[in-house]
């Protein structure tokens, strides 16, 4: 599904550089958990920003389905994106004035989706993380475990070929957290490839392959 190769990503501040991701190689099989972890600043966001190709690497390349993402225009990068990745992030990163259903049918409606088609979807992805009585709620009237799994529910509504999540626990009480790793796990077992960083190492035991990151290269791989 992935291929990385000699992966690396230069920060300039100012006179100064930071090299945040050293030459990192691996490959990611259809349908595997992945989660990348590390202490902070070791590189873990950095590299899913590179991956999820929210973000350009100064140098190496990321063959995605075998598309060579390096190759790709703007405009190419956008389309594909929306096509084919999942976003969730730790501050949610859903609209406030928008309803759970309304957000959720955001990245439908971006491709072109017939609206009603669209709100069907979207229904139907609230109803898989459990919020199918939430559909007509403001952000505002959600907890914030609740928001996180409309988060969810938006990327996973156009079936996503990878589904990427970057600290998706961190604003999350313990309950809430597990709430959100049942989902990630129920995707898993019907064959969603998943990449998630996080830092909490009982959640990284979940994913079936842990990368560990140290100033940013590879120090340790291990399978579940």
């Amino acid at each position: 599904m992935i291929k990385v190769n000699n992966l690396i990503k230069i920060f300039t501040i100012g006179d100064n550089t930071l090299t945040a991701l050293k030459k990192i190689s691996f490959s990611v099989p259809s349908g595997q958990f992945l989660a990348i972890t590390g202490m902070s600043g070791s590189g873990k966001s950095t590299l899913l920003y590179q991956l999820s190709l929210l973000d350009n690497p100064n140098q190496g390349t990321i063959l995605i389905e075998n598309v060579d993402t390096s190759l790709l225009t703007s405009e190419e990068r956008i389309s594909f994106r929306l096509k084919n990745l999942g976003y969730i992030f730790q501050d949610y990163a859903i609209l406030p004035m928008l309803t759970a259903k309304e957000n959720v049918m955001m990245p439908l409606l971006m491709q072109g989706v017939d609206e009603n088609i669209a709100q069907k979807k979207a229904e139907e992805a609230l109803s898989k993380v459990d919020l199918q009585d939430r559909l007509d709620n403001l952000p505002s009237q959600l907890s914030g475990g609740q928001q996180q799994r409309v988060s969810i529910a938006r990327s996973i509504v156009h079936n996503p070929k990878i589904l990427f999540a970057d600290e998706p626990t961190a604003n999350l009480d313990t309950e809430s957290s597990e709430k959100v790793l049942d989902i990630f796990l129920n995707l898993h077992k019907q064959g969603q490839t998943i990449i998630m960083v996080t830092h909490e190492p009982e959640y990284a035991k979940l994913a079936e392959r842990n990368i560990e990151l140290r100033d940013g290269s590879i120090i340790n791989e291990t399978i579940q």
